[in-house]
């Protein structure tokens, strides 16, 4: 299998993303499976059309029941709004179609049980789109604690904090919608804070949170696009606000270490400040997405007259993915690890295995997700496995 035709399914922020991914892969990347760009989907017929000339792809349509079930496409990608997940991904494995999904990979566990009990039971490859995995300083810092370079572990700290909703009178954007979008900042920025914890860190047993909604109603939206909407004024008209604006959760890890959460759109200054500390009885880590390309690193075991954190740029060839871009210094941004997430899944088809995150790092992801949820609704410790 030397290509994957993709049908892609959806076509605004994360379409863009998917779309880049797929057009540099085969020149960075030319060992691998490449990704055909056949149909892009939207409901919009003019917007899916101008994306389809913008973005590279051979054609348009605004039937995805159709488009899943042409002859000549292999893969569904899914960028569209979380509640559509489901339905998509159900009716695409039925087909035979490969399926990869964004994040969050439903609006609730029970629904993405279902979503992974179906590609299963379909055979068909499937991956849920955790691309902060894919940064290479993330998984030097993986790299250095599967070696033991940082011994026990003792704690992860964990904060996602933006501040796009600062303005009281942005408008009441789709992933401001329960029915929608799932939950707020939980949802979309806790998941990944959760998955970056079970890739480095593994299983959660318990947690306890508490969230808050700051601004209760928004002036109701002409449009949305990415992390920006349109139509707002102060004397708009208003809807209710459904989701949360922050979340904070501590949870307890099998391994024994504790874990603390944080994921909030109101961090003023705080564009995209993804970031973790890992602390062990031999190192620590941290990392800081707006600084994607380093990781500082300490060792206990270093002179005393030379401790202290050191900065690792892991561009250089011996760093993940690092040989197929540029240079020793070189960097690379936020895109790049949307390829790195397409190369796992293209590797994944020439290999014959399923990719890593798959449909089970996205049910895993969830159960965590609705723990702390109810933990929130019931003021209580809950043990993840009984949810």
């Amino acid at each position: 299998m030397n290509n994957i035709k993709v049908g892609m399914i959806g076509y605004k922020f994360m379409g863009k993303a998917h779309s880049h991914a797929y057009r540099d892969l085969p020149l960075f990347f030319p060992n691998t499976v490449h990704p055909e760009m056949k149909v892009i989907c939207g409901r919009n017929p003019e917007g899916v059309k101008e994306a389809a000339k913008q973005f590279g792809w051979e054609e348009y349509t605004t039937e995805w029941k159709e488009l899943i079930q042409r002859d000549d496409i292999d893969l569904i990608d899914i960028n569209a709004p979380s509640d559509v997940h489901k339905e998509i991904t159900i009716a695409a494995a039925k087909a035979g179609k490969h399926v990869f999904c964004e994040k969050p990979l439903a609006l609730t566990l029970e629904d993405s049980i279902e979503m992974l009990e179906v590609v299963e039971a379909a055979g068909v490859k499937h991956m849920v789109g955790f691309n902060y995995r894919f940064a290479p300083a993330v998984m030097l810092a993986k790299k250095l604690i599967d070696e033991g370079k940082l011994g026990d572990i003792y704690h992860y700290r964990a904060w996602f904090l933006q501040d796009w909703l600062i303005d009281p009178n942005f408008p009441l954007a789709w992933r401001l919608q329960k029915e929608i979008a799932g939950s707020g900042s939980h949802g979309d920025l806790g998941a990944h804070l959760i998955d970056l914890a079970h890739y480095l860190i593994g299983d959660m047993t318990e947690v306890i949170g508490m969230s808050e909604t700051f601004i209760k109603q928004r002036p109701i939206t002409t449009g949305t696009s990415g992390l920006s909407a349109g139509g707002s004024n102060e004397n708009a008209e208003k809807g209710e606000v459904t989701v949360d604006d922050a979340t904070l959760f501590l949870t307890r890890f099998a391994n024994g270490a504790l874990g603390s959460f944080e994921a909030t759109r109101y961090a003023a200054g705080h564009r995209c400040t993804n970031s973790f500390e890992i602390n062990g009885s031999k190192g620590s880590v941290i990392f800081d997405f707006e600084r994607m390309n380093e990781l500082q690193v300490y060792f206990t075991d270093d002179r005393d007259d030379v401790q202290g954190f050191r900065r690792v740029l892991a561009t250089d060839p011996a760093h993940a993915f690092a040989e197929n871009w540029w240079p020793p210094g070189h960097t690379i941004g936020y895109e790049h690890t949307f390829i790195h997430e397409v190369v796992e899944l293209m590797e994944a088809f020439k290999e014959d295995r399923q990719p890593v995150p798959n449909f089970r790092d996205g049910v895993k992801c969830q159960q965590v997700l609705e723990a702390v949820d109810r933990s929130i609704e019931k003021r209580q410790w809950i043990k993840v496995s009984d949810v």
